[in-house]
């Protein structure tokens, strides 16, 4: 007699944030990491949609992790202009599939958020691992969704004394700076990106842009910059002499840098990775990688599948416990 098939669990958007709220993502989106370094994940190459008018792309990623039991795919859009007619500018959903049948379990309607949500930790994670210890300032580049949540889950993984922002909409900074600040944290705005690097000891991009923002001769010794919004090969945050000079230089996938992020727009100006290191790795050290206060750090995360994998299995495994 034939098995027969569950339907696979619908979860929204309300059941994800409700359910996340569960999970240790901290801990998982550093063991994903750690499992793709020591090469016991299955991530092929992105899947990639460019669109021109208006501007907008949409990202498909997809992998396992060898012995665990489920495996992902993942569509993750993001159209600028949405905010101009009330719409979000994230869009996607998450399914996810039994490793040993390729039975869909979970389509889980999360209009973006899981993505949000595993780039906002993973950049917590990765600029806890490399900045210096008694870093405090944060500056952040960009001022939407991603801009917010860099600072929000930094600021429950890290003790950060005071965030600065500087964004091309200044009403839009303005508010969200003000929204800070009514959860009596410290925010301000800052007119001039060379201040805000001058001022900050992390530093975290989140834009779209595709020229560099932040030249090299603005960064003062100590800093540790965290890039999250050069997710293509044509974008670029910043100046790839900040890459060549830096001591120490991180990527959350040293294969998936070859053709897309801050490593791979300085590789094409003559960078030559001798200074680069997989995040993965660098989790798994027992001590910091750091060697002295004075280093400045740079970690380049592009998005790797194990990231949407891990989340997304931890809602699906809280919706049926």
């Amino acid at each position: 007699m034939k098995r027969r098939q569950n339907s696979p669990q619908i979860i929204t958007l309300n059941d994800v944030k409700s359910l996340l709220n569960q999970s240790d993502l901290y801990g998982l989106i550093t063991e994903g990491f750690i499992q793709h370094s020591k090469g016991n994940a299955v991530i092929p190459p992105v899947g990639e949609l460019l669109f021109d008018n208006p501007p907008g792309e949409a990202h498909i990623k997809y992998g396992y992790i060898k012995d665990m039991p489920y495996y992902v795919v993942k569509i993750a859009s993001g159209f600028y202009n949405n905010p101009l007619i009330g719409l979000p500018s994230s869009q996607g959903l998450n399914l996810l599939f039994d490793c040993k049948t390729g039975v869909l379990l979970a389509i889980i309607l999360d209009e973006g958020h899981l993505t949000n949500v595993r780039t906002a930790v993973a950049g917590a994670v990765a600029t806890k691992a490399l900045a210096n210890s008694g870093a405090k300032r944060v500056g952040i580049l960009g001022t939407g969704t991603q801009g917010y949540m860099q600072y929000h889950y930094l600021s429950e993984y890290m003790d950060i004394e005071s965030v600065s922002y500087w964004g091309i909409d200044k009403d839009q900074t303005e508010n969200l700076v003000n929204k800070i600040n009514a959860t009596n944290s410290i925010a301000k705005s800052e007119d001039s990106i060379e201040k805000l690097c001058a001022e900050s000891d992390i530093i975290i991009t989140t834009t779209p842009a595709t020229q560099y923002l932040i030249k090299s001769s603005w960064i003062k010794p100590g800093t540790h910059i965290t890039a999250v919004g050069s997710d293509t090969p044509d974008k670029c945050e910043l100046d790839s002499n900040i890459l060549m000079s830096a001591d120490i230089v991180v990527s959350d996938s040293i294969e998936q840098s070859k053709t897309r992020g801050e490593v791979y727009r300085a590789r094409l100006a003559g960078y030559n990775a001798t200074n680069l290191l997989e995040l993965g790795n660098v989790l798994n050290m027992p001590n910091s990688i750091r060697t002295d206060s004075n280093q400045i750090t740079v970690a380049d995360l592009t998005g790797v599948a194990v990231q949407d994998l891990m989340v997304s299995q931890a809602v699906y495994n809280a919706i049926i416990d």
